[in-house]
């Protein structure tokens, strides 16, 4: 089976049909969301819709949690803020219970889908340093981790011949390949779909053949200046169109 992983669509509409669209040619059958599929993007609702029907596994991130006033949203930036509040009041009863239904972790396979961090999920920590990752290996007990949140791409590796690391942002890593090794473990940031902050404006997500027990990262142009208008005539803040020129 191969899936495609993904991880921060923030209501970006362009970025995952473009990314869908990558994943249908690259023979992915299945596909895992890792959460925030809300936040920051104009097209919070055909995201959950999309994703919600599609999905062979979905978990929360905080954005929806901070959307449902799960989260106290004095821990988000201004931008973030205002973008929760705005997702908030499009949100019809029957998305609402939707997302309020979605687990903080689920299992497919030999894989654990989580949004953030398998230690401690609901407190949504970063896994962004090497050393970040190697303290989590001990709150999964499957052999691969996905995670996201953080919107940059890395692999962390764990085994008898020692840890290892990869970071893998930036235009050089597109089609990265992770083959994973006999005796080894794995966490596997997917990057983002509709929010990369890792230099590289185009969207990221991996693709993840059980067969073949591998993972790709892949980065798929989209059209972000679409994706960006629709913010700025929402009347969101525009930090949040700009930043999608640059990945940033």
């Amino acid at each position: 089976m191969r899936y495609a992983v993904l991880s921060d669509v923030h209501g970006n509409l362009e970025a995952l049909t473009a990314v869908l669209a990558d994943a249908a040619s690259g023979g992915a059958l299945g596909l895992l969301c890792l959460g925030d599929t809300v936040g920051y993007g104009a097209d919070p609702v055909p995201c959950i819709e999309i994703l919600g029907e599609r999905s062979s596994r979905i978990v929360a991130g905080n954005h929806e949690h901070g959307a449902l006033g799960l989260v106290d949203l004095r821990w988000f930036n201004s931008a973030a803020r205002a973008a929760a509040l705005w997702t908030r009041e499009r949100l019809g009863t029957d998305h609402q219970d939707y997302l309020s239904g979605l687990p903080l972790t689920s299992a497919v396979g030999e894989a654990t889908c989580v949004h953030a961090s398998p230690r401690r999920p609901e407190e949504w920590d970063y896994l962004l340093s090497a050393e970040d990752g190697f303290l989590a290996f001990g709150d999964f007990s499957t052999r691969l981790c996905f995670v996201g949140h953080s919107h940059r791409p890395a692999v962390w590796s764990l085994g008898s011949s020692g840890p290892g690391f990869e970071d893998l942002a930036g235009a050089a890593c597109h089609d990265h390949r992770t083959t994973f090794q006999d005796g080894r473990r794995y966490i596997v940031n997917v990057g983002s779909v509709g929010q990369p902050r890792d230099r590289d404006p185009r969207a990221a997500y991996v693709l993840w053949d059980e067969d073949e027990r591998n993972v790709t990262l892949r980065r798929v142009p989209y059209d972000h200046k679409a994706a960006a208008a629709k913010i700025l005539r929402a009347g969101l803040p525009r930090v949040l169109a700009d930043r999608l020129a640059h990945g940033a």
